[in-house]
C-alpha cells in the first residue's frame, strides 16, 4: 500500500465534501444554530413538543392548501377528486393538531413507540441472517436497544407524550448540529 501525501489527501477530501467545501462558514453557522436549538429543546422538552406539533400543523395546512390548488388547476386529470380529498384531510389534520395538541402528541408518541419496536424487530431478524459475520452482535445490541426504547415509551405512555417528541427532536437537532459543525470545520481546513 502506498502512502498518500498531503495534496492527495486534500484532493480526496474536496471530492468527498463536494460543494460543502465551498461554503464552510454556512455549515459552521447552521451547525451552531442547530446545537443551540437542540440545547434549548433539551432544556424545555414540553415546550419544544408543543412548538413541534404546531409547526407540524403549519406544514400540514400548507401542504393541504397547495395540494388543493394543484388539484383545482389540473382539470381533466382523473384523480382530481382524490387530490381534493387528500387536501381536505391534510387541512383537517392541521386543524386537529392545533385544536387538540395533547391527543396529537399522544398519537405521535404511539407512532414513535411502534417505529422503535418494529425497527428493532426487523434489525434483530437481519442480525440473525448475518450471524456468520463476527460483527452481527452489534446488530443484536442495536435491535435490543430499539425494542427497549419502544417498550419504555409504551410503559410511560401517555405521560411521555408531553416531553418525548420534544426530547427526540432536540437530540436530532444536536446530532445534526454537531455533524454540520464538524463538516464545516473540515471544509474550512481545505480552504486554508
Amino acid at each position: 500500500m502506498t502512502e498518500l501525501n498531503a495534496a492527495q489527501i486534500n484532493e480526496m477530501r474536496s471530492k468527498v465534501l463536494g460543494a460543502a467545501a465551498k461554503i464552510p462558514g454556512a455549515l459552521i453557522g447552521l451547525g451552531i444554530l442547530f446545537v443551540v436549538l437542540g440545547m434549548i429543546g433539551i432544556a424545555g422538552q414540553t415546550l419544544f413538543s408543543f412548538i413541534s406539533i404546531n409547526v407540524l400543523g403549519i406544514f400540514l395546512f400548507a401542504g393541504g392548501v397547495l395540494q388543493g390548488l394543484h388539484a383545482l388547476k389540473s382539470q381533466g386529470w382523473k384523480s382530481v377528486g382524490v387530490q381534493l380529498l387528500l387536501a381536505v384531510l391534510y387541512i383537517a389534520t392541521a386543524i386537529f393538531t392545533w385544536s387538540f395538541p395533547i391527543p396529537a402528541l399522544e398519537a405521535i408518541t404511539l407512532w414513535l413507540a411502534a417505529i422503535f419496536f418494529v425497527t428493532g424487530v426487523l434489525r434483530l431478524i437481519s442480525a440473525f441472517q448475518h450471524r456468520h459475520f463476527s460483527e452481527w452482535i452489534w446488530l443484536v445490541l442495536s435491535s435490543a436497544l430499539s425494542i427497549l426504547m419502544g417498550v419504555l415509551i409504551m410503559n410511560s405512555y401517555p405521560a411521555s407524550s408531553l416531553w418525548l417528541p420534544g426530547l427526540l427532536i432536540a437530540i436530532e437537532l444536536l446530532l445534526q448540529g454537531w455533524s454540520l459543525l464538524f463538516l464545516g470545520l473540515a471544509a474550512r481546513s481545505l480552504t486554508k
